[in-house]
């Protein structure tokens, strides 16, 4: 099994975002949370973490797009030559990239939800 880092690092540029995004709406989620603590249920900043939640899949596919698009200039090849190796690389981080958006996205999602329901109450 692959280190986290070394499977982040093989998803592409795109991780980054996707993880930028999942620390920014952590971080809001666990704000939100101690100000419902401490009696305090106004929705100031839920519209953010919900525009991540929906953003997060969206750069997973992009993530997908760019990968495949790497998969099929490796069987291109430069010299007109297919190049298995890069074809399975891109492959993969097209595979990542998606399940990343869609793991981080659902792992905001619930706490989101409970959160966004006391807020209404």
């Amino acid at each position: 099994m692959k280190t986290l880092l070394e499977l982040f690092l093989k998803g592409g540029p795109v991780m980054w975002p996707i993880l930028a995004l999942s620390v920014v709406g952590l971080a809001i989620l666990v704000w939100k949370a101690f100000e419902i603590r401490a009696g305090r249920r106004g929705p100031k900043g839920l519209v953010v973490v919900s525009t991540i939640i929906t953003a997060e899949p969206m750069l997973g596919i992009l993530g997908t797009v760019t990968g495949i698009m790497q998969t099929f200039g490796a069987l291109n090849g430069a010299d007109g030559v297919a190049n298995p190796m890069s074809a399975t690389a891109g492959i993969g981080e097209a595979l990542i990239t998606t399940a990343a958006g869609l793991i981080a996205s659902l792992i905001l999602l619930f706490p989101y939800n409970v959160i966004d329901e006391k807020v209404e109450d």
